[in-house]
């Protein structure tokens, strides 16, 4: 049974100074709390909640299953002190998990095309399939949904910001009841950013748009707030907790290269990773099938000179020797790149790429002339070329979320409900979906004849056979179920 202590928020020091009179007294600074991630060896000592304690630690959170601790302490020995407990594989400070940030990176913009016209959304429209390039494409126009839609019975958990349940295209698919929220000093699971209420209408939208499975149930599993980064411990409890739960499938739309950089300590994996690694392994072993976004900085997965050089160039950070990106290169997970209308040969001009790469998926793009100006120069301002019509629409939230940032630019809730976005964070849960929807046609399969399947299924797109873009292909849920005798 997985205990659960009360979350403290991670705070920093301030120092400041009192005027009294004509006499200035300083305070001194408090200590620093810092909060660090445990990885046991085996099953936890019974004395563990003693030894943390004994060097300078205080227990956040158990994730009893995997034998990953969080700890909270302000004392700078806890470290050190705590790798000398012989039942520790590896402990280390917790790492910060991003969603991925917004590929044209641009703070304030209104969404137009290239001619200057606005993309409007008609708050009285019954149907927006005709902007729903993506979803035509995975479906056959549609056709998908007369052989499966899914079912209620097959859960696709989403690991993101939380779900609009009141949504009038999500409500029916939502389960309220069953969702979490992981985010210490919040107490429920509704989206106040916008990412997951998109993510989760690509899955299972149904109404004025559809998603992959309009049948499938979605849950959230919050692990973000309106705004910042998600603490690792959060996200493998999100994981296991899913996986408990006995969802078929998770979607994590989840990057940052600044927390995937940091990966390694210095006799092997940090703590982080190895919590990381073993909550998923553990879903996977529990039958869920776990599909994540490749991440939206233009890489080469197998270029690590290249994936040095921007972590150096970006975030000061000189990285030596081997690293991975998580999720996208953990063993085991379906990691997928973004595809876009105009092109089968290209993919999308911010998706990263490499050998990691199962399928790609719809995430879309800013069109054909945004991209070939900014291959011709990636640092060039092409704001004014791009059309969002090459985007993805689905579900936002109608009510004000978020707190400003490129991920929530349509926050004031005038789109009714629906919006624009592009990333491999749209691209990932039309994968989700497609796996919801063959769990639904065949319960019986596991992950790997899940991820099997889709890759089989795939329109084979880019290179003839397997290539670094697209993997086996960009994947389409009507092509397996036409097939599926």
């Amino acid at each position: 049974m997985r205990k659960k202590l009360a979350f403290l928020s991670i705070c920093s020091a301030l120092s400041f100074s009192l005027l009294v009179g004509t006499q200035t007294t300083k305070v001194k600074a408090a200590p620093e709390q810092v909060h660090y991630v445990l990885a046991y060896k085996g099953n936890l000592p019974s004395n563990f909640s003693d030894t943390i304690s004994k060097a300078g630690g205080t227990v956040e959170r158990i994730i009893e299953e995997i034998g990953i601790v969080e700890v909270a302490s302000t004392d700078s020995a806890f470290l050190t002190n705590i790798k000398n407990d012989t039942n520790i594989t590896t402990a280390g400070k917790e790492l910060e998990a991003y969603l991925e940030k917004d590929p044209d990176d641009s703070l304030n913009f209104t969404p137009g095309t290239p001619d200057g016209g606005k993309v409007t959304l008609d708050a009285n429209a019954t149907s927006y399939w005709d902007k729903q390039w993506d979803m035509q494409r995975l479906t056959h126009d549609g056709d998908s949904y007369k052989l499966n839609a899914g079912n209620h019975d097959t859960v696709v958990a989403v690991i993101d910001t939380g779900i609009d349940f009141g949504h009038p295209d999500l409500k029916a698919n939502a389960d309220l009841a069953g969702s979490k929220t992981f985010v210490p000093g919040t107490t429920n699971a509704w989206d106040q950013n916008g990412h997951g209420t998109h993510v989760a209408g690509s899955i299972a939208a149904n109404g004025v748009v559809k998603g992959v499975g309009p049948n499938l149930t979605v849950r959230a599993y919050r692990v973000f707030g309106a705004t910042g980064g998600a603490q690792q411990s959060w996200i493998t409890d999100a994981i296991v907790s899913a996986a408990n739960d006995g969802v078929e499938v998770i979607n994590m739309s989840i990057g940052g290269w600044r927390w995937m950089a940091h990966n390694l300590d210095e006799k092997g994996d940090s703590a982080s990773m190895v919590a990381y690694h073993r909550a998923i392994q553990y879903a996977i072993k529990k039958g869920v099938t776990v599909v994540v976004s490749a991440g939206n900085d233009s890489k080469d997965f197998n270029n690590l000179h290249d994936m040095q050089a921007y972590w150096k160039a970006t975030y000061g950070l000189d990285i030596k020797g081997p690293s991975r990106v998580v999720p996208a290169q953990i063993p085991g997970v379906i990691t997928v790149s973004s595809s876009n209308e105009w092109s089968t040969n290209s993919i999308a001009f911010y998706s990263n790429y490499g050998s990691a790469i199962d399928v790609a998926a719809p995430g879309g793009d800013n069109g054909p002339l945004y991209d070939s100006l900014y291959r011709q120069n990636p640092a060039g301002n092409y704001l004014n070329k791009r059309d969002f019509t090459y985007r993805t629409l689905s579900t936002y939230p109608s009510y004000p979320v978020g707190g400003g940032n490129a991920t929530t630019q349509f926050s004031d809730g005038k789109w009714h409900g629906y919006s624009y976005l592009h990333g491999t964070s749209m691209a990932a849960p039309k994968v989700a979906g497609i796996a919801g929807v063959i769990k639904a046609a065949h319960p019986e399969y596991s992950p790997s004849q899940v991820a099997a399947a889709i890759r089989q299924s795939a329109a084979d797109y880019g290179k003839s056979g397997s290539d670094a873009l697209y993997g086996s292909g960009e994947a389409n849920i009507y092509n397996f179920l036409s097939n599926d005798k």
